[in-house]
């Protein structure tokens, strides 16, 4: 049933922020040549690797520039159009295709780099015995300002309690994040 809900909602919601998504691809395009949406590999479901879909938010090459992948919150390789895409959360809505071919579901885990996957301990590998989500439990309980070791336990936690009543109540809780615009950057 949750992958029928996933496929469905997503489905819909591609539908109806398509012009939306065409008006970002249009805004990135206009101040960076680059190509709009940003791809990089990820561990999902069973430490299998997919490619996320994002909208570029950064200059091109920006994981080999500065920080690497860590990002903070005036971060210069931050370009004008992806500070208001990450302060709105829109950069992500790529991932609703992620959710459409399966890869993903809207809620669960939050995607890790496979550098860090193929490199987990037992308890971290808990996190990979379902689909990776667009939205989850350490999204809704301090996003990006818990630190690793919580996002992991926060993670297992939904592995070991997920039901539809709690993938609802972590959808309309981020929600309710994304529009107050909390704990964007570490």
């Amino acid at each position: 049933m949750k992958r029928l809900f996933d496929f469905l909602v997503s489905l819909f919601a591609v539908i109806l922020l398509s012009p939306i998504m065409i008006i970002v691809i249009v805004l990135i395009k206009k101040e960076d040549k680059g190509p709009a949406i940003f791809k990089q590999k990820r561990g999902g479901y069973k430490q299998r690797h997919f490619n996320i879909y994002k909208f570029r938010t950064m200059v091109l090459n920006a994981e080999n520039k500065g920080l690497g992948y860590k990002i903070e919150e005036n971060d210069p390789r931050i370009t004008k159009i992806g500070t208001t895409l990450r302060k709105y959360s829109l950069d992500e809505l790529p991932q609703l295709f992620n959710v459409v071919k399966g890869d993903m579901s809207l809620v669960g885990p939050r995607p890790a780099l496979t550098v860090q996957t193929d490199v987990y301990n037992n308890y971290q590998k808990k996190r990979l015995e379902v689909k990776p989500g667009i939205t989850g439990l350490a999204q809704v309980n301090g996003r990006n300002s818990l630190c690793w070791d919580e996002r992991i336990k926060w993670d297992v936690e939904y592995v070991e309690n997920q039901s539809f009543l709690l993938d609802m109540r972590i959808i309309f809780s981020t929600i309710l994040i994304i529009l107050k615009k909390e704990d964007i950057y570490n």
